[in-house]
């Protein structure tokens, strides 16, 4: 039977049931995850042939591999014969998988390509290749895939909301593209998988969830640009529709290279090197702007110099995993800044993870024994508000919707894309 989620996700409300409901889980795997574009990972990572790392497409388990030619594949990381998992480690280099098991032997592009003891073996092979995403594609190296094969184009699911905030990354770079190289740091959390499309993009958050990182950093450019009272503070959360969405810090930066906390003088070259490719008025804006605060629908965040994958395991465990943004074309020593911002943002031992890990897990507990309601029983327990600032966000005429960084604009945008998508593929 499925859920009637125009019930559940009301404009300015949603039901808690969402976050613990199994049947709620099972079709948003199959709804968003199998039959939707999701991110899963990036070119850099897989630069030569044969290379491929280990992820997961919701709960699915695939290989990203690069294949002979240089195309990329994501294959379902089992053997066509018996299931057996092919590859455990988290990355590695071949010329094909070999199943442990019996050792049918799979190509890159996971035909299979050998049998053992082929007296015993009567099928043809062509019938035997590996389960792979019926549809694969890259925006400025970011792989995106589809398992089912029919949710239409890439370029319609990201839209121009957040093929913008791609861009605004990469264009940091002065060759126009970054790496994702530097190895992902995931952090197993007890809650359920929305939780943190929605933290991710909550501005209303920070001065109580990490005060300690307020304390530790008196001068963090969190302060001008999420901190200091409604009146004071004019950066925007976005909805830019499709379910991507942003917290727009740009309008509150009180200096350039604020977002990366050095001065022109430090990085002269990263500089130059950028009014290179982009001329003096784009590489200014650059340079003062930054790389984005966002989200793209189901689960990449792009957190200003990191990028993160949104990985649900179950419906009340979920993986949030992060790694750095690498620019190409730039001294070491500046990557190598970028990489200890990140650790210091995002880590084990960080700020901002292991504080908004603990939020979301008492949130999960909250709910716990909470019930959708039926034919008007338990009409009025269980709701969570999403109200906050509804009344004085506005509509640009590109269809965004605009509102004050403390607003619940983006939390919004995310819920209601995604009522639209579990409706319209029931």
């Amino acid at each position: 039977m499925n859920n009637n989620y125009a019930t559940l996700i009301r404009e300015d409300r949603v039901h808690g049931s969402l976050y613990t409901d199994s049947q709620v889980f099972a079709e948003e795997m199959d709804r968003i995850f199998r039959r939707g574009w999701v991110f899963v990972g990036h070119d850099s990572e897989i630069p030569e042939p044969g290379e491929w790392v280990t992820r997961r497409v919701g709960i699915e388990p695939v290989i990203m591999v690069r294949d002979r030619g240089g195309a990329i594949h994501v294959l379902a990381n089992r053997c066509a014969h018996r299931g057996n998992t092919l590859c455990w480690q988290e990355r590695g280099r071949g010329n094909s998988f070999q199943c442990i098991y019996h050792g049918w032997t799979f190509g890159l592009d996971g035909s299979l390509r050998a049998v053992s003891h082929k007296a015993g073996f009567d099928r043809d092979r062509a019938d035997l290749p590996l389960d792979r995403a019926g549809q694969v594609d890259l925006y400025r190296g970011f792989v995106f895939a589809n398992m089912s094969g029919d949710a239409g184009s890439l370029a319609d699911h990201l839209g121009a909301g957040g093929r913008d905030l791609i861009d605004r990354l990469c264009d940091l770079s002065p060759t126009g593209r970054i790496r994702l190289d530097a190895g992902w740091i995931g952090h197993r959390i007890d809650s359920n998988w929305k939780m943190w499309p929605e933290s991710d993009s909550d501005g209303y958050h920070l001065d109580f969830v990490h005060a300690s990182m307020l304390r530790a950093q008196p001068d963090n450019y969190y302060h001008d640009t999420v901190i200091g009272g409604e009146s004071a503070n004019i950066s925007r959360a976005v909805d830019h529709g499709g379910g991507h969405n942003e917290l727009d810090l740009r309008p509150s930066y009180a200096r350039e290279l604020a977002w990366l906390g050095v001065t022109r003088e430090k990085v002269g070259a990263y500089c130059e090197a950028l009014t290179a490719r982009h001329g003096k008025e784009r590489a200014d804006r650059l340079l003062w702007d930054g790389p984005p605060h966002g989200f793209i629908f189901p689960n990449l965040f792009l957190g200003e110099v990191n990028v993160a994958r949104v990985d649900p395991l179950d419906v009340g465990a979920v993986v949030h995993a992060h790694t750095v943004m690498q620019l190409e074309g730039v001294d070491p020593a500046l990557n190598r800044r970028l990489l200890r911002q990140s650790e210091a943002a995002l880590g084990p031992a960080s700020f901002i993870v292991p504080d908004d890990a603990i939020i979301a897990e008492r949130m999960q507990v909250g709910f716990h024994g909470v019930r959708p309601p039926v034919d008007g029983a338990n009409a009025r327990d269980g709701w969570i508000d999403l109200s906050r600032g509804r009344a004085r966000e506005r509509r640009e005429a590109d269809g965004r919707r605009i509102g004050h960084i403390s607003d619940e604009v983006t939390n919004r945008g995310f819920w209601h894309h995604y009522r639209h998508v579990m409706e319209s593929r029931a």
